[in-house]
């Protein structure tokens, strides 16, 4: 079967690509309103894209009026933003931050998160995330309809049991996050998993 995202399935491009691109990681991103207001969005149109310099870049979409939605807005602003990654612990308070809420009003107290001073942006990081990445905004690529913020990774906190200080490594079998399945009420855990030693 074929289908021609730019004919007659185009509508449906959405649903059928997040539906079959799966599963992808979720990034919790918080932002800091101009009047100071901490905004909290989830976004799974998100990944990590390069090392030299680490850029990690998400698609903040519009409102169904055609605004930017408050993510967008603020990074427009400040140049700024947290990437919060979601473990199973959080799932449940980072679907409460998808609820649409007028622009300026904070997600956070409804959805359970506290929030802990960044050390290089001004967008706090949330204390209940495993891991967080301080980012600035190294450019928006506006491609179609399409929003991609991309960001430098300035700095990395986690928690101490998901570092080998020696090894300098991440300990993933601590890491339990949840991943975006199809759309559009659909997640994963990733706690089954396997080897493949890629060949020399």
């Amino acid at each position: 079967m074929e289908l021609d995202l730019e004919g007659a399935y185009a509508d449906r491009a959405y649903p059928i690509l997040a539906s079959l691109v799966t599963p992808r990681p979720i990034a919790l991103v918080t932002t800091l309103g101009p009047d100071g207001v901490v905004n909290a969005a989830p976004f799974s149109l998100f990944n990590v894209l390069g090392a030299e310099p680490p850029i990690v870049a998400f698609a903040p979409g519009d409102r169904d009026d055609g605004t930017p939605k408050d993510t967008a807005r603020n990074i427009r602003i400040g140049h700024e933003f947290v990437v919060n990654l979601v473990d199973e612990n959080i799932a449940e308070n980072m679907n409460r931050c998808a609820a649409a809420l007028p622009y300026g009003v904070s997600e956070l107290q409804s959805a359970g998160f506290t929030t802990v001073a960044s050390s290089l942006v001004k967008p706090p990081r949330l204390a209940e995330s495993p891991v967080s990445l301080e980012c600035t905004e190294w450019g928006t690529l506006q491609i179609g309809e399409n929003r991609v913020v991309i960001g430098v990774v300035k700095r990395v906190h986690l928690r101490d049991e998901l570092f080998d200080t020696e090894k300098a490594r991440v300990r993933s079998e601590h890491l339990h996050l949840i991943g975006r399945m199809a759309s559009p009420h659909w997640y994963c855990r990733t706690r089954d998993r396997f080897e493949m030693i890629r060949p020399a």
